[in-house]
């Protein structure tokens, strides 16, 4: 205990309880004459709006802190007049939790008027609720802010430190994540998978159309098509503009999905097979798993990098055998195109928890529209409107389907059975795809291109459920 409060003439004891485990003894904090409970945030005003934690003069706040499981830290602050504070990270006493099991009651968090809390979700996330009193919370690294007020709920996936501050006094309720219904889970699957199949069918629907209609008018093309359609659905459903501060990562979203994937890719596939290609797009859910990890500013296992290093080791392997000891100008695009990929898809899942899936692709295509029409207009050659329907068509799928309604089925899918269940099944792509190839385009598959697959699959498989630990 610092010596600024043992020698404090008088003493408040601040204590709160978790229902299920144990309870959680803080400090003692001094007090001065007459300062009593906070009326207001007086000194502890909430965190400005996307500051995504306490600012550094709230650090500097008087308070008291105590350290809890496994580097949880709470600090409580109950009057601006005292002088001594410790940081969130060090000191104080153990505290000792558990997350609740399903059926239990749920935990509950005592917090008085200015009460500071901060959490680091693990996977599978709490359900966490405001039972009394109202509370400020956002989430670190996306500036997404709430107010809770009683009855208010809010699901805290394992997605960056969750800091709450008590607006008045307030009790907070935890619960774990409750599991989906067998008939929701079913549904969340068949979605999920709709949404797989749908992303499968792109890489043979974009050869076939390259050759006709140019590389820029499919892979720009196809997304000013989607881009009418999302701006009909926003406009159709009233949807209101997003905030300034969301544009930028929006423009990110775009670069990486709506450019980024659709060009490469279609550049890649005028030299090489949409085989190949599906073999190097395996590595997208490790990619973006590497995105997500650099952006939340997460430490990865070990295990998370050799299994990275051992798919992408796997993926150059395939592309020297397959180009006679040396990798083509198609494979470097097609990782690049996966680079750009993973950091759209890792920035559009931060951003969907703000804006909604469906709203974050929507605003994404409707953004880029007008960046996208005078390319594509450029690249419109008299000879295209000649191309033959198997062209048109292969253009009008990966339009409609690959970059709009799939994203729909996808989103829904993970949203009704988990992001962690639903989100395996994008592992069985490349496969599909290598499957698309052989039946739609006569395409043959080799027992090398196979083998190079399912190594991918499972080094990726490895990756994703590689245990991530949050930088303190």
């Amino acid at each position: 205990m610092p010596e600024a409060m043992a020698s404090s003439s008088r003493s408040a004891t601040c204590s709160y309880s978790f229902d299920v485990c144990a309870a959680l003894i803080c400090l003692i904090a001094p007090s001065t004459p007459g300062s009593g409970p906070l009326p207001a945030l007086t000194g502890v005003a909430p965190p400005g709006p996307g500051t995504a934690g306490p600012r550094e003069d709230q650090h500097s706040s008087p308070g008291m802190n105590c350290t809890g499981y496994k580097r949880t830290s709470l600090n409580l602050f109950s009057s601006p007049r005292q002088a001594h504070v410790e940081r969130a990270r060090g000191g104080g006493e153990d505290m000792a939790w558990k997350k609740p099991l399903a059926g239990e009651e749920p935990a509950g968090l005592a917090l008085a008027q200015g009460a500071l809390w901060t959490y680091q979700p693990r996977m599978g996330g709490l359900m966490l609720s405001c039972c009394e009193g109202s509370v400020w919370l956002t989430r670190e690294g996306d500036g997404e802010d709430h107010v809770l007020k009683p009855g208010d709920a809010l699901q805290v996936e394992g997605h960056g430190r969750v800091v709450v501050q008590a607006l008045r006094p307030a009790r907070l309720c935890f619960a774990p994540t409750p599991e989906p219904e067998s008939s929701q889970l079913l549904e969340g699957l068949l979605l999920g998978a709709m949404g797989v199949t749908a992303f499968s069918l792109t890489m043979p629907a974009t050869r076939v159309a390259v050759p006709e209609l140019g590389s820029t008018v499919v892979g720009l093309g196809r997304a000013l098509v989607a881009a009418v359609l999302a701006g009909l659905v926003l406009a159709v459903r009233r949807e209101k503009l997003p905030e300034r501060r969301h544009w930028p990562r929006l423009a990110l979203v775009a670069a990486g999905v709506v450019v980024g994937f659709p060009l490469l890719s279609s550049l890649a596939l005028r030299h090489m097979p949409a085989s190949h290609g599906a073999v190097l797009v395996g590595l997208l859910p490790a990619a973006t798993a590497v995105a997500a990890v650099f952006r939340a500013r997460e430490r990865p296992s070990w295990g998370f990098w050799l299994s990275a290093l051992a798919g992408l080791g796997s993926v150059l392997g395939f592309a020297l055998a397959q180009g006679a000891g040396k990798p083509t100008a198609g494979d470097t695009l097609v990782l690049l195109a996966v680079a750009a990929a993973g950091v759209g898809y890792a920035e559009g899942g931060a951003l969907s928890r703000e804006l909604g899936s469906w709203r974050v692709i929507c605003w994404a295509l409707v953004l880029a529209a007008p960046f996208l029409a005078p390319v594509v207009a450029l690249s419109v050659e008299p000879g295209m409107l000649s191309a033959s329907p198997r062209a048109w068509l292969g253009m009008g799928y990966v339009s409609v389907v690959s970059m709009f309604l799939g994203f729909f089925a996808w989103y829904r899918g993970l949203a009704l059975g988990g992001v962690a269940r639903i989100s395996q099944l994008q592992l069985a792509q490349p496969l599909l795809t290598l499957v698309w190839c052989a039946l739609l385009l006569g395409e043959p598959v080799g027992r090398g291109t196979l083998g190079a697959a399912v190594l991918v699959m499972l080094c990726v498989l490895t990756s994703v459920r590689s245990r991530v630990r949050r930088v303190s």
